[in-house]
């Protein structure tokens, strides 16, 4: 009973379309794995991942590869491209090591689109769901 009331009242609330568009952005994601490690993502607007990290042991060394995606993602040499076994494009961030790495692509365009993705959205704010 307390649900729909909840529901009623919040539809009470919405003055015009406007209010039903959700806000897009694009932010990073830190989070914890199920074996433990850290972890980050970059999250598109649309709720796609662009960029997933490796683990990391501990949380302060997650948090270090946030920044890390932001200060090489301009880098000529930032991104690895390569074609896996199954056919799909992906691509790797790195800076000497790996950052992160992408999901796969059927085709070489989308793959490039999301590289630049990630280098104009490479300083989004951080949400923290440790």
């Amino acid at each position: 009973m307390m649900a729909s009331r909840t529901l009623l009242y919040a539809r009470n609330q919405i003055t015009s379309n406007r209010d039903l568009i959700p806000t897009l952005k694009t932010e990073f994601d830190l989070y914890t794995s199920k074996n433990g490690d850290f972890r980050f993502r970059l999250v598109a607007g649309n709720g796609q991942t662009i960029l997933a990290s490796e683990g990391y042991k501990t949380k302060a060394a997650a948090e270090n590869g946030i920044p890390s995606v932001g200060r090489n993602a301009g880098r000529n040499d930032a991104f690895q491209t390569f074609t896996g076994k199954n056919g799909k494009h992906y691509f790797k961030a790195a800076n000497g090591q790996a950052i992160g790495s992408s999901q796969g692509y059927a085709d070489t365009g989308r793959c490039a689109k999301d590289m630049e993705s990630v280098q104009k959205n490479a300083s989004a704010g951080v949400e923290d769901q440790t």
